[in-house]
């Protein structure tokens, strides 16, 4: 089916490149539909195929459709296909430098990735119908073979010297822990069949059906990868920190800069922003510990934060609580500070069990008003004395709103425009304007208390460490506790956080580095177009232009503010 899907799609690209009648926006569209025919999965199929075979099909296709987009005379399109051109173009170009680089071969990270991928499919699912069950049912049995394809793309990465290092790799374990319960009615993937009603004719049918995908299917293919992972990929992982151990990383690191920053920046250009920001925040820090008049130092003050009982619950539904009383404040600011905001809601939901040990204090887990599901606001209630409570304003911000959700809901929302913008996500805008929410919540009147206001800062402190410690590992060679004693010195983060972050930076080469590059980008664009329209600047304005077009490369959203800027100057 795919090799066929595939010859289709380069002969019609063949044809569409000789057909001069075609206009630059025909053929700009042609391409978009050429790269959704092939990426999204056909009519029956629950995962993408990614076997060796795809690989290398797919290198070809990305490459194909790269070379006929830069075909296209970009200058004729409309200002709207322009900017669709453009980021078409950003996320072309890096499919085909990762085919390059062969990174498909490394398909996880410290949070897991295809091992775990049924945590989140099954938190998507409604399970009102029969329909949702036997849609559940054929997922399931479709799972085993997906991750032995990824097993073999494991094998080939042994043979290469392409493997995660091995501290990455040996976080596996606790995470297919919960997929190798043996007491089926215990298995969070059986808890759906629990709850069938019991007047429903069909239920012990399902429920022995779960049962058997269970037993028969799921538990096997556990057992088979856990033994891989401990007897074959372990033994061969690397025990170099640094992406720039495996063959060509120093260059493919570099690749990773410019793609989480989507600017012209080198490696040591990054690091160097990253000690400048650092030395600024430390300042403003020192300053909110003079105000409490805290006696010692900052080692001191850190941890009087870590430990002192009264920055931490110890009932995770009053942590929920806290959460959620931020959400509603932030709530009530947000129609001075922007015109235009989402029909979609939110929610406030604890991180899953299954993946929270390893998992971020909180994260966004968007919605889709076309199936009905609200988006959600995760907050991690594992280890709740890790979790500080001075913390939650600045988190609340980020992965709420204004931040991801409300940035991600709008793009979801954008009417007129290819399917594939109201998905993308760039990092460096995504998580530069999620950093910017967190900043833009002292002009909010977010917070609170000082030690409120510490917590922002100790927020911004951990982006600006990540500048320095992601080039410090990947690209200088640092090991892995020189980069936690630099984040947990000058930091407020707990230790449980500060571990598991330096994990996540370790298994996601470049994109610790996107946060702190896109939000130094918006502050510095806000404050260009303040300047240049003195008191004709509108806050709402600024902040509805910066979202208007999805997520978008931040050399698209500066020209976007130039032309703001520009506009409002000529009275237009």
């Amino acid at each position: 089916m795919r090799s066929l899907l595939y010859l289709f799609l380069i002969a019609t690209s063949s044809q569409l490149t000789a057909q001069e009648t075609l206009s630059p926006q025909a053929k700009l569209y042609e391409l978009f539909e050429q790269e959704a025919a092939y990426k999204n999965p056909q009519k029956g199929e629950f995962f993408q195929d990614v076997s060796i075979a795809t690989q290398a099909k797919e290198a070809v296709l990305w490459q194909d459709l790269l070379d006929q987009l830069e075909q296209l005379p970009k200058s004729k399109l409309t200002k709207a296909d322009q900017i669709n051109y453009d980021v078409f173009k950003f996320n072309l170009e890096n499919r085909v430098a990762e085919h390059q680089f062969e990174v498909y071969l490394i398909p996880f990270n410290a949070e897991g990735g295809f091992y775990n991928t049924l945590t989140f499919r099954l938190n998507r699912f409604e399970f009102d119908k029969l329909e949702d069950y036997d849609t559940y049912l054929n997922l399931l049995r479709a799972f085993p073979k997906y991750m032995q394809d990824n097993v073999e793309l494991l094998k080939v990465g042994i043979e290469k010297g392409i493997t995660v290092p091995k501290i990455v790799a040996a976080n596996y374990e606790p995470l297919i822990k919960p997929y190798l319960q043996t007491s089926l009615e215990k298995h969070f993937l059986y808890e759906p069949f629990l709850a069938i009603p019991e007047d429903w004719p069909n239920r012990a049918v399902l429920q022995g059906q779960g049962r058997q995908v269970l037993q028969e299917l799921i538990l096997p293919a556990y057992r088979d990868f856990d033994r891989f992972m401990s007897q074959k990929y372990l033994p061969a992982a690397k025990e170099r920190i640094g992406i720039s151990a495996i063959p060509n990383g120093k260059a493919y690191y570099e690749h990773r800069v410019r793609f989480f920053t989507t600017l012209d920046m080198s490696p040591e250009e990054v690091f160097q922003t990253g000690e400048q920001e650092v030395a600024r925040i430390k300042a403003e820090m020192e300053a909110i510990i003079k105000e409490v008049k805290f006696e010692g130092s900052f080692a001191d003050f850190l941890e009087f934060l870590r430990t002192d009982p009264q920055f931490y619950h110890t009932e995770g539904r009053e942590l929920l609580k806290e959460a959620a009383y931020y959400s509603k404040k932030i709530d009530g600011q947000l129609p001075s500070y922007f015109g235009k905001m989402p029909r979609l809601p939110y929610g406030v939901q604890p991180v899953p069990a299954t993946i929270a040990p390893n998992y971020t204090a909180g994260r966004y887990s968007p919605g889709n008003a076309r199936t009905n599901r609200a988006g959600n606001y995760w907050v991690n209630l594992f280890k709740l004395r890790s979790r500080p409570l001075y913390a939650l304003p600045a988190l609340t911000l980020h992965e709420a709103v204004p931040g991801h959700h409300l940035q991600i809901a709008l793009a979801d929302e954008m009417e007129g425009q290819p399917d594939f913008r109201r998905s993308t996500y760039i990092s460096a805008f995504g998580e530069g304007w999620a950093l910017y929410c967190e900043w833009l919540g002292v002009e909010m009147g977010i917070y609170e208390t000082p030690y409120e206001h510490f917590g922002r800062l100790t927020y911004e402190m951990w982006r600006a460490c990540r500048l320095v410690v992601d080039v410090g590992m990947h690209y200088k060679g640092w090991s892995r506790q020189r980069a936690l004693d630099f984040l947990s010195q000058n930091t407020a983060l707990s230790i449980h956080e500060c571990n598991t972050e330096i994990d996540r930076y370790i298994g996601w080469p470049g994109q610790a580095v996107s946060y702190k590059i896109g939000e130094l980008k918006i502050r510095a664009l806000r404050q260009k177009a303040a300047a240049a329209l003195g008191e004709e600047f509108n806050i709402r304005d600024f902040h509805d232009r910066i979202l208007a077009n999805g997520s978008i490369p931040l050399f698209v959203l500066e020209a976007e503010i130039d032309e703001l800027i520009a506009a409002q100057k000529t009275g237009r």
